[in-house]
């Protein structure tokens, strides 16, 4: 029998439920209920994670070892130390069961192999939401409170404004400090440049090319891009608190704090709660419902009839465009630059040749928004640039054993996330064999007699029993893989260098540009010759010379 052991710690701190002391319990647990050995447990670690999220990486590693049926139980120390999120803790559960592996939490005493555990585990895991909810509640009624006076609560102000501290005495004659948004003029103007230069020319990449071409800088000295411009645009912060804004606010369900009468006027807005705040995640702004709007304490600067036909403009523009999926064609995107200014080289799609390949060119990213103003870099003929670095790679890695030993020798590392030239071998092997069978059986519907009948059935059996061997033998490499350290060993590197020239053309476009992403760090045009510079080295290669 084989045990998985799993623990979880948001964080390190030395004191409460160690990791270690997670993993010792459990498997004294199963020693003692079980009579299992130390060989018979395999450990899953995840410190630094929180509950909240399923998306920790030992435990999508259990999740897939759980699929392959490599445990039949699973032990964690606590319940909460899984999930404690319902939906996600019921997603493991019915997984789970499907692979017909217990569940045992040790701390509650539950286990799911009988009916009694898996009624009491649901309960429990109820419970686990109903806390975290609850402090989710306590943190919205302490926005409330604080939104009684609009005061400005911390952070980076926004462009416009800054903060002033003023020291106040409250009902208990303690002197507190907080703060209010003050206008900054020359920040101000641009806001209202901002406004109405949208309002003419009803897009955003217009405006930011608007922005470029009249060199119009954020605060922070830097160039304004979309997103901070529909930022900008979508603060309430700017506009006037008056009816009109009251209505709009109410048809749009958004939360609001104070009386209507209130919306005088004479002030601007307030909007608490907007953003969705994690730890190492980029903000996201959360739905109007869940703002909470109240009267500033500081003046609006844009008009309330202004402010909202902006924002009806960009609601018209989201729903007339679509996300178009992103060319795999390109295969140096993100990491080719321009030497003159720094900025990315982008893929701008061309006309399509007589062999029906469409051709693109790589363009300077400030040379378009500019419009030559800021950057006035040749352009790189895009299917010619790619062809050429990938024979000259080839070229490279298979007849120069001293650029491989150096490259070996550097600083050079690869992340989990990268596979080795044998698992993409591999997994394209298996591949093949899917299509196979599923040819066959396509046919099957096409073929009257018996015999051949029985001869594709016979095939298809056949193609099985390599299939399931095939997948055997990548389950094995895949976790041989994943149980190395982050950094690969000379020989892993090596082996994904030495055959880059028979792997490169067995891959997608999609996976070529992951191989390429693995090898090179980035590549610099400065209008005549394209330098090379490897992941994690010294090492450059100035050889490809276009003359574009």
């Amino acid at each position: 029998m084989k045990c998985a052991i799993y623990s979880r710690k948001s964080k390190f701190t030395g004191v409460g439920d160690s990791i270690e002391n997670q993993i010792q319990l459990c498997k004294e647990y199963a020693m003692k209920t079980f009579n299992l050995s130390n060989e018979d447990f395999i450990v899953y670690e995840d410190e630094g994670f929180s509950g909240g999220s399923m998306d920790r990486p030992e435990f999508k590693k259990m999740l897939l070892d759980a699929k392959f049926k490599s445990f039949n139980m699973l032990i964690c120390y606590r319940l909460d130390r899984i999930s404690r999120n319902v939906a996600d803790f019921s997603f493991l559960i019915e997984e789970l069961n499907n692979y017909n592996i217990s569940f045992i939490s040790i701390k509650e005493h539950f286990d799911t192999s009988t009916p009694m555990g898996r009624a009491m585990m649901y309960i429990a895991s109820v419970f686990a939401q109903l806390e975290r909810e609850t402090i989710g509640e306590r943190i919205r009624d302490n926005m409330l409170q604080l939104a009684k006076d609009g005061h400005w609560l911390g952070g980076i102000c926004p462009t416009g404004f800054k903060s002033t501290c003023i020291k106040v005495e409250d009902e208990k004659k303690k002197i507190k400090k907080i703060y209010n948004l003050e206008s900054i003029p020359d920040e101000i103007r641009t806001i209202g440049l901002i406004f109405n230069k949208f309002l003419d020319l009803k897009s955003l990449t217009q405006l930011e090319n608007y922005c470029m071409e009249k060199n119009i800088k954020s605060k922070n000295n830097i160039n304004f891009s979309p997103i901070t411009l529909r930022n900008i645009l979508t603060n309430p912060v700017y506009a006037v608190a008056d009816l009109n804004i009251y209505n709009y606010f109410i048809t749009n369900n958004y939360s609001i704090y104070g009386h209507k009468n209130l919306f005088n006027g004479k002030h601007g807005i307030m909007a608490y709660n907007k953003t969705i705040q994690k730890k190492n995640i980029s903000n996201k702004l959360r739905t109007p419902s869940e703002w909470i709007i109240t009267i500033g304490s500081h003046k609006g600067v844009i008009p309330s009839e202004k402010w909202i036909t902006v924002q009806n403009i960009l609601s018209q523009n989201s729903f007339k465009s679509f996300r178009r999926r992103k060319s795999s064609q390109a295969l140096l995107s993100g990491i080719l630059y321009c030497k003159n200014c720094g900025a990315r080289m982008r893929p701008k799609i061309g006309r399509t040749n007589k062999n029906g390949l469409k051709s693109f060119y790589y363009i300077c990213e400030n040379k378009i928004k500019s419009k030559k103003s800021h950057c006035s870099i040749k352009n790189i003929q895009g299917n010619e640039l790619d062809k050429t670095l990938l024979e000259n790679l080839k070229v490279s890695f298979q007849k120069n054993p001293i650029f491989i030993e150096a490259l070996c020798k550097s600083d050079f590392t690869f992340t989990r996330t990268k596979k080795n030239s044998d698992l993409i071998l591999l997994k394209n092997i298996i591949k093949k064999k899917e299509f196979q069978i599923q040819q066959l059986v396509q046919s099957i519907s096409y073929s009257e007699e018996e015999s051949i009948r029985k001869y594709i059935f016979k095939e298809i059996r056949t193609l099985e029993e390599d299939l399931n061997k095939l997948e055997g033998k990548y389950k094995i490499m895949y976790d041989k893989f994943t149980a190395q350290s982050d950094k690969f060993n000379l020989d892993d590197l090596a082996d994904t260098i030495g055959n880059f020239h028979k792997l490169i053309d067995l891959l997608s476009n999609v996976e070529k540009i992951s191989l390429i992403n693995s090898l090179i760090e980035k590549i610099i045009w400065d209008g005549n010759i394209v330098e090379v510079i490897f992941m994690g080295s010294n090492i450059k290669n100035n050889s490809y010379k276009k003359d574009c």
